[in-house]
């Protein structure tokens, strides 16, 4: 475990199966020394390594239903679908607090992705340095183009990290660690295809990430078949649904999301032996 890390990927709902298998990775007393998220992958981590069991669930689905939570009427008001203030205010610090402390106080460290709105280039923040301003670097890195605002930190305006790193593995093998735990929200065989917004949209605030959205998904099919092949290379373990459900970004059937936060604990329990295997050859 010293030179392993856990990677994890976005997809804003589709997160309840990353929920799911970090829920089960805490019932193993499994934690990784290194961990590096975007968007929902790095939410769901911020639970995790604060060893606050359950919460991500208690989150997620209890309030998936809520309008504050993720709703047109929030587009309406304030241009976002998420009710990002809700979210990344209230939820963590008045209805389901955030264990801040704890989170700070443990050994691991948390890489957290977002997107330089001028640069187009990732910007990455890690726990130690940034750790007491978690909330809003996590809100940064979920703040997707069109339907949140960015966010202004370090002199700079942020959006969602997935954008310009959409599965950061290479920044967990830049820092140094070459075994990885990558955990996908997406089943394998799974490919993006161009976006039909961008083709019709134009970001024309930041033109560099206008650029981005055109070509995400070069992008993120090149970083699929790297990892595929950091696979066959023994490099990499790699976590993914095994059955294909039909959870969108934006889902907000409790019954479908229960689904897929049910079958990350399944995934995981049946892939632990061969992780633990992975991580300590």
């Amino acid at each position: 475990m010293i030179n392993s890390g856990l990677v994890l990927e976005g997809g804003g709902m589709r997160g309840l199966y990353t929920a799911g298998v970090l829920e089960y990775f805490m019932e193993q007393d499994l934690y990784f020394p290194y961990v590096v998220g975007v968007s929902a992958g790095a939410c769901m981590a911020g639970s995790y390594i604060s060893r606050q069991a359950g919460r991500n669930k208690e989150v997620n689905l209890g309030y998936a239903g809520d309008k504050r939570y993720l709703s047109f009427q929030n587009f309406i008001k304030k241009r976002e679908l998420f009710g990002m203030d809700f979210i990344f205010d209230e939820i963590p610090n008045k209805l389901v607090p955030f264990d801040l402390e704890t989170f700070r106080k443990v050994p691991e460290q948390l890489i957290v992705g977002t997107t330089d709105c001028e640069t187009g280039e990732p910007v990455y923040f890690d726990k130690n340095t940034h750790g007491e301003h978690l909330l809003k670097l996590l809100r940064a890195s979920s703040s997707l183009p069109f339907i949140a605002p960015s966010v202004e930190y370090d002199n700079r305006l942020l959006l969602d990290g997935g954008i310009s790193d959409p599965i950061p593995i290479r920044k967990a093998q830049n820092d140094g660690f070459q075994k990885n735990v990558i955990i996908l929200t997406k089943p394998a065989g799974y490919y993006k295809h161009p976006s039909k917004l961008s083709s019709y949209f134009k970001y024309k605030q930041h033109p560099k990430i206008n650029d981005l959205l055109i070509s995400r998904h070069t992008h993120y099919n090149e970083t699929l078949a790297y990892i595929q092949a950091e696979e066959e290379k023994g490099n990499v373990f790699v976590i993914r649904p095994s059955i294909t459900l039909p959870v969108g970004r934006v889902e907000k059937n409790k019954t479908k999301l229960q689904d897929l936060y049910e079958l990350g604990l399944q995934d995981a329990q049946k892939q632990i032996k061969n992780i633990e295997i992975f991580l300590t050859n």
